[in-house]
This record gives structure tokens, C-alpha cells and sequence, in this order.
């Protein structure tokens, strides 16, 4: 057996100075972004104009004013971002690169507004909400006193709001409470691709990548009989349990910690990976950003071997790449025939949610375009 060595990681620390003393504490940050090397405290004197150029600049606000006054201050940071002009873009896939960098420097700037939390995950500022059961819902007991974004506060209690009254899903009849940095299922018209296909088998099928436990239950919920779930990230499998465990069904479906696919075969293989071929900024974004199409990639390679005699595969996936210019169709098409497989069919659906209707989001013209699709597929 191999020996490993361990290497124990220091958690990131951010100093500054306050009242002549310097001050050292936790840096948190779900997104992995770096603590700022430039600290000032600030409270409500602070102007918006001020606070803008600051931010901008990369000097990071350590907030000892009104917790409602930095929520608005924040907001108005946000306007005085949406206010800078777009670069021109001639290509869709520049509009892409344009929007992603513009998202990145907003994200920056955004999150220089910052919070002390003390060990008991309280915050000691005036009109500060209770975020304790927020915080132990996304990050676990605690470890000690912490500075974060506001912008990661505010995340945190967002989620807390989904995961307790969660996203009502048709196709399911049921609500799916989603975890934090678990990507919420709010694009229904993947789950009635999947509500409508023609089922191969009842007896067995397997979910890859489940994320809620969304796509297991729709399977459980039409009768097939058995379904393993599969999933990396320990957020996932817990929402997955726990969501599987609401509706009653963990007695048909198994939730598994794998990289794609459990063991053994199935008559139907199921899989949703991210649509987006590019680099994700944040851990929930590995939901929607695919580097190199990796799980694609391995979702496809592995299909053919995992599948039992005339089973079939069912992949979902938007060709929103297509439109952005990160991936062609026919590189889709050679993916597929080059993992040994054959498509059955397709069936096709196209998004209703509003950004494919916002003329004014730089990525329209992608989006009303998009189309998304199950491709049924079986071994050659």
C-alpha cells in the first residue's frame, strides 16, 4: 500500500490596523479568493464615490458601522459597477470572455466590503441579523473567529432561505430543498426531459453527478425500482440524503460518494453535467462550468462499459456552448462516436427562464438560441 505524505494546510490570515494596534484573524472565503493585502476600517461616514474607488482599487473596507448601512453601501457599489460601459464584442465567443471578466472584476470589487464573526458566528455591529444557523449550515461547527465578504454573508443567508423553503419543481410535484453550494434545479425544462423520455428498464438506473438528488427522484418517482446516485462533493451527497429522505424514496435510491459511476452496469444511465466548457470562479460554478469538458468527456468514455445489454444513456445537455462558439456541434457528434456509442434519438426543449428573454443581458443572443436536449444514446 502506497504511503502518502499529508501535508496540513495554514488557513489564510488578513491583518490590519485598527486604534494604533495591529490585528490579525481567519480569512474566510467560499469562492478561494485571496485575503485582501490592503485593510481599512470604514463605518457609515464612508461616502459611496469613496468606497468605490477603494474597492476598485483593491483596499478592502473592514465594516465597523450599521450592518444595514453596508448592505445599502454594497448595493450602490453594484450601481456605480453597472454603470461602466460594456466592451464591444464582434465574436459570440468574445461576448463570452467580456462576460466573464466583467463578472470576475464585479465579484472583486464587490467583495472588499467585509465583516468580522466572532466564534459564536455572531456579528457585532448594530441591526446585524442571527446568520448562526446559516453559517453552520454552510460551513459546519466553528472553528473560530472569521472576516468575510458581505457579499459571502449575504450568500449564506440566500441559501439558508432556499434550503428552508425550497424550489418547487412540476415535473416532481415536490420541493427540493438545495444545500449551500449545491446548484438549485430552477431550470425545470431539463426534469420534464427527463419526465418524459421513454423509460428502457424499471429495475435499475443510475444518476451521476446528482447534486439535489433532483434527477434520482424524478426516476424513483416514475418506478424504476432501484437508483444509484452518484456525487463528489460531501455538500451534494448530504443535500442529496436529505432531499431523497423528505420525499421518502431512500429506500429505492442509494446516494454513493464516486467520481461518475458506481460499480456494475445499468439499463439507463443518466447524466446532467455542466453545459459550459470554461473555468469555474467558485466551487458552486463547477455546476455549470465543465474545464475541458472533463465530466462530459469521462461521463461518455465510461457510458459504453457501465451500460447492460440494450441499455441506453441518457445525456442532458444545453448547447448553449455551441452558440457561445466554445464547442461545435460536430466535436459533440466525435465525442460521442469516439466513446463507442450511438444516439437513439433526441428530444429537444427550449429554456424559459428570463435571461433567454433579457435583450439586455450581453449574452442574448446565445441565450434565445439555446436549446436543450436529452440524447438518448446505447452502446455500437
Amino acid at each position: 500500500m502506497p504511503v502518502t505524505d499529508t501535508i496540513l494546510s495554514t488557513p489564510a490570515q488578513i491583518t490590519w490596523n485598527e486604534a494604533g494596534a495591529d490585528r490579525t484573524a481567519r480569512w474566510q472565503s467560499e469562492s478561494g479568493h485571496a485575503a485582501p493585502k490592503r485593510v481599512m476600517i470604514a463605518d457609515d461616514k464612508l461616502t459611496a464615490d469613496t468606497a468605490f474607488r477603494l474597492a476598485s482599487e483593491g483596499t478592502a473596507l473592514l465594516w465597523r458601522g450599521d450592518y444595514q448601512n453596508a448592505r445599502q453601501l454594497l448595493q450602490a457599489l453594484a450601481r456605480r459597477i453597472e454603470r461602466k460601459p460594456r466592451k464591444a464584442a464582434t465574436t459570440p465567443i468574445d461576448a463570452f470572455n467580456f462576460h466573464r471578466q466583467a463578472q470576475s472584476q464585479r465579484a472583486r470589487t464587490l467583495g472588499m466590503v467585509l465583516l468580522e464573526v466572532d466564534a459564536d458566528y455572531s456579528i457585532g455591529l448594530r441591526r446585524a441579523p442571527d446568520i448562526k444557523l446559516a453559517c453552520n449550515e454552510a460551513y459546519g461547527a466553528s472553528t473560530g473567529p472569521f472576516v468575510v465578504s458581505l457579499r459571502e454573508v449575504l450568500g449564506l443567508i440566500g441559501a439558508h432561505e432556499w434550503r428552508k423553503n425550497g424550489v418547487e419543481i412540476p415535473a416532481l410535484g415536490a420541493r427540493i430543498h438545495p444545500y449551500y453550494g449545491v446548484f438549485s434545479p430552477v431550470r425545470g425544462e431539463y426534469l420534464n426531459l427527463i419526465a418524459e423520455a421513454p423509460l428502457p428498464s424499471k429495475k435499475l438506473a443510475f444518476d451521476i453527478g446528482t447534486g439535489t438528488g433532483v434527477i434520482a427522484a424524478l426516476l424513483a418517482q416514475r418506478g424504476v425500482e432501484k437508483v444509484i446516485a452518484t456525487d463528489q462533493d460531501a455538500r451534494a451527497l448530504a443535500c442529496a440524503k436529505e432531499n431523497l429522505s423528505r420525499l421518502d424514496l431512500r429506500d429505492r435510491v442509494q446516494v454513493l460518494e464516486a467520481d461518475l459511476f458506481p460499480e456494475g452496469k445499468a439499463p439507463l444511465i443518466v447524466c446532467n453535467p455542466p453545459w459550459i466548457p470554461a473555468r469555474p470562479s467558485s466551487a458552486i460554478e463547477y455546476a455549470i462550468y465543465d474545464p475541458d469538458s472533463r465530466m462530459l468527456r469521462g461521463f461518455l468514455n465510461g457510458l459504453a462499459a457501465h451500460l447492460e445489454a440494450k441499455g441506453e444513456g441518457w445525456l442532458i445537455l444545453s448547447d448553449l456552448a455551441e452558440h457561445l462558439g466554445l464547442r461545435t456541434r460536430e466535436e459533440l457528434l466525435q465525442m460521442i462516436e469516439s466513446a463507442g456509442l450511438k444516439i437513439i434519438a433526441r428530444i429537444d426543449t427550449k429554456p424559459v427562464h428570463p435571461r433567454a428573454a433579457d435583450a439586455s443581458d450581453p449574452l442574448h443572443h446565445a441565450r434565445a438560441a439555446e436549446t436543450t436536449s436529452l440524447w438518448r444514446l446505447a452502446a455500437r
